[in-house]
């Protein structure tokens, strides 16, 4: 049975090594430095506007996470979910668990626009998010980070 849930103090340390293993996954463009989850952890403790932070339980055990943020869109008409990370342990993968979670968040979270970013070599990611009805865009994204 799955169970998501926002996390808590206590979830620091699991939250912590699922972010680094999830990081240092291939299929993500880069590394992100230890003091970023650190940051976010705290953050997300704290009711604030911006973002969320959720442990994913499988039979009582934790299984994963998920991160998601808010923003308003013209071109997407109204208010956007940004679906930012989802990390399951590979032993709890392919029990449903993705999708109950994009279930969850479209129920408590509802939003014009649900809005993701994958990449080309993360097959079984996109297999999940095609069957969900997300389609692709066609920008190319641009930073500039301070």
């Amino acid at each position: 049975m799955t169970k998501i849930r926002n996390i808590l103090p206590e979830d620091f340390k699991e939250y912590i090594e699922m972010a680094k293993v999830f990081y240092s996954m291939s299929c993500c463009e880069h590394n992100v430095d230890k003091s970023h989850f650190i940051n976010a952890f705290e953050y997300c403790l704290k009711d604030n506007p911006y973002s969320k932070l959720f442990i994913i339980e499988y039979d009582g055990k934790i299984a994963g996470y998920g991160n998601i943020s808010f923003t308003y869109s013209i071109e997407g008409g109204g208010n956007v979910v940004f679906l930012e990370e989802l990390y399951i342990k590979p032993e709890y993968r392919n029990k449903g668990i993705g999708t109950e979670y994009f279930n969850f968040i479209h129920t408590n979270f509802p939003a014009k626009r649900y809005r993701l970013e994958v990449t080309d070599c993360n097959i079984k990611a996109k297999q999940l998010y095609e069957k969900l009805g997300y389609t692709y865009l066609n920008y190319k994204q641009m930073i500039k980070e301070n």
